[in-house]
């Protein structure tokens, strides 16, 4: 039978120490919560090597006495709670009285602080949980703590740590959601002696939006403001327009404190439902404030789950602060329609009269103008241009004018001279990029004859004794997946005339960077812009026509997501996400020509059964299975 043993505090420490600081970034929020508590208005955070070798957190705030300096590195020393009745109500961010000690076990850490009453400051030096002394240090009004070699003796927990960028963006993270909670506290960011991140600390939290997100994302929300009884909404949510492909921007605060809250998430999404497309999610940065006794954070030693006495006053304060913001703020763009028709109408004219190489546009006042009849000439018929404010109809007339005639143009009061139009070609309609992604070069295949489309989504061929159903968008969606796979790290890329900037949260951002030549592989060649933006220059010219933006943003909300996979399966899920964009889609018209094209080409490669997702391609049915259907055998 195995013995008992009592640990030692040296190692009971360092088991604590796991719960709170898993890396550099667990070790910044406790701090800058702490420099929060503390009634900091102004805090600076200075990291080097991603936390790991260095970091320094400098706050305006009371101070530590003297007297309780040692204390506050000691396990389970607080100055926050004081009886457990305290739990019931907590007001601040911290509570647990672990943060610095679980710091010190586990790195080298110096403190400088003072406080008012005090006329010197104390320097105080703790190494692996150990106090090493304290001495006189001439300092200002504050705390400044110093954290370096974090891990330096848990050397199992150093081997897991990521690459230094990782860490410096997960610790970005940390600093942008604590200067979108506190916008009344102005935070500045070093990072390897770059400043990336200073807010104003002007109260307004639009003015932290603007400074963490920047101001494309800014400009893209809507103000929210509501309550119930019980819980007040207020912040801003995105336009349904902006949509994203994950929830990476969506932000919860409850009384400051950021939490992730299911059903929060919920009402926001069930407010949003009917307004944005399926497959989307909204983003939001909502702050959620009732008494504190309506909600429990010592759930999780991280505090970021909490628990609520009533879900559904949450769920209800919620959904209509944001579905009455949606309808007060998302209004259609207004267009001065007159003005866009005179504007095409113009074009259309100066098109028609370029071959003649000579224009003398003179103003015409309105009151000449005449009515106009639809001429003809055989059976050619130019079609008018509508003019939706004086139900007008203009039209290219076929009679040959001389070059000394003219006529007033109906909508835009300009006098042009006449012209003999250009005589009209019909043309294939096979133009659309759409269309042209499901031409398909021809191959051996069995006699086959498509018939027609049912429901814009299913293609019915006639092959032999069989009527064959053929999912299109997952046909094509699969045939893409094979081409990608084949290509073997060379596939085809298109060059941007126009390098597109996207704007990433810091996780995203950090899993991009660190992907980039696995995107590269994948076609896309994504190079770092600094502050969450990276620049896509080039992308593959399978995705012609799609959202490029949109696209990269699903694919980093992906590579953040499952950051431990190989990179297999990482390249293999960015094969399905392109090949799913740039199929055909279900619903789009599709010619009878492009069908019997589509079909033979889908007959002749037995591989194509499933789509990248699993669903079945081709249906079945025999004209004997038909034939009973109509009980003719």
């Amino acid at each position: 039978m195995p013995k008992i043993n009592v640990l030692p505090r040296e190692i009971y420490e360092l088991i604590a120490a796991g719960e709170v600081v898993e890396r550099p970034s667990s070790a910044v929020k406790e701090l800058l919560e702490n420099s929060v508590d503390a009634g900091a208005d102004s805090i600076t955070l200075e990291i080097q090597a991603g936390g790991i070798k260095y970091i320094r957190i400098t706050d305006n705030g009371c101070g530590i006495a003297r007297e309780d300096v040692k204390n506050a590195f000691t396990g389970h020393a607080t100055s926050k709670i004081s009886v457990s009745d305290d739990l019931d109500c907590v007001a601040t961010l911290g509570f647990r009285g672990e943060a610095l000690a679980s710091i010190a076990a586990v790195s080298r850490v110096e403190m400088f602080t003072r406080t008012a009453e005090e006329e010197t400051g104390t320097h105080a030096v703790v190494e692996g949980g150990q106090f090493i002394g304290m001495d006189d240090a001439g300092c200002p009004v504050g705390t400044t703590i110093v954290v370096r070699d974090i891990f330096y003796n848990v050397p199992a927990r150093m081997k897991f740590l990521k690459k230094d960028v990782t860490e410096a963006n997960s610790i970005a993270a940390v600093a942008d959601r604590l200067a979108i909670s506190h916008p009344h506290i102005a935070v500045r960011f070093i990072r390897d002696g770059k400043q990336t991140l200073c807010s104003s600390g002007d109260g307004k939290l639009i003015s932290a939006v603007y400074a963490v997100y920047g101001k494309e994302f800014a400009d893209s929300l809507i103000p929210v403001s509501g309550s119930n009884s019980t819980v007040s909404v207020d912040g801003y949510i995105s336009k349904p327009l902006a949509a994203r492909a994950n929830r990476n921007m969506q932000l919860f605060y409850v009384n400051g404190r950021m939490v992730r809250t299911k059903t929060a998430c919920a009402a926001l999404e069930e407010a949003f439902k009917g307004s944005i497309m399926v497959g989307k999610f909204p983003s939001c940065v909502l702050n959620l404030t009732m008494p504190f006794n309506f909600v429990d954070v010592n759930v999780h030693p991280a505090k970021t789950e909490v628990r609520f006495a009533n879900e559904k006053e949450v769920f209800s304060a919620v959904y209509y602060a944001v579905k009455t913001a949606l309808e007060q703020g998302d209004k259609a763009p207004s267009q001065d329609v007159s003005k866009i028709i005179n504007q095409r109408v113009q074009k259309q004219l100066f098109a028609a009269v370029e071959p003649a190489k000579q224009l003398h546009f003179q103003p015409a006042p309105v009151a000449e103008v005449a009515p106009v009849v639809r001429q003809e000439q055989g059976n050619a018929c130019y079609p008018p241009v509508q003019d939706t404010t004086q139900n007008v109809a203009v039209e290219a007339s076929s009679e040959v004018y001389s070059a000394q005639e003219s006529e007033p143009d109906l909508i835009s009061g300009f006098t042009a001279p006449k012209v003999q139009p250009e005589p009209v070609v019909p043309v294939q309609s096979i133009t659309e990029p759409v269309r042209e992604k499901i031409i398909l070069t021809e191959q051996e295949t069995p006699q086959v004859r498509a018939i027609g489309e049912a429901f814009s989504t299913y293609i019915l061929v006639e092959s032999g004794n069989e009527m064959i159903l053929i999912d299109k968008h997952a046909a094509h969606e699969r045939i893409i997946y094979e081409q990608l796979k084949s290509q073997n790290k060379n596939i085809a890329s298109q060059m941007l005339i126009s390098p597109l900037a996207v704007h990433l949260s810091r996780e995203e951002y950090a899993a991009v960077i660190s992907n980039t030549d696995l995107l590269a592989e994948s076609g896309f060649t994504v190079e770092d812009f600094g502050d969450g933006t990276v620049i896509v220059s080039e992308y593959p010219v399978i995705l012609e026509g799609a959202d490029i933006s949109a696209q990269l943003v699903e694919i980093a909300g992906y590579l953040a997501a499952n950051s431990r996979e190989v990179t297999t399966e990482k390249l293999d899920w960015i094969f399905h996400s392109a090949a799913c964009r740039a199929a055909v889609k279900a619903g789009d018209t599709t010619t009878l020509y492009e069908m019997q094209q589509f079909a033979e080409k889908v007959l002749s490669m037995p591989d194509i059964r499933y789509c990248p997702h699993g669903r079945p391609v081709i249906a079945k049915l025999t004209r004997r299975e038909l034939e009973r259907l109509f009980g003719r055998v």
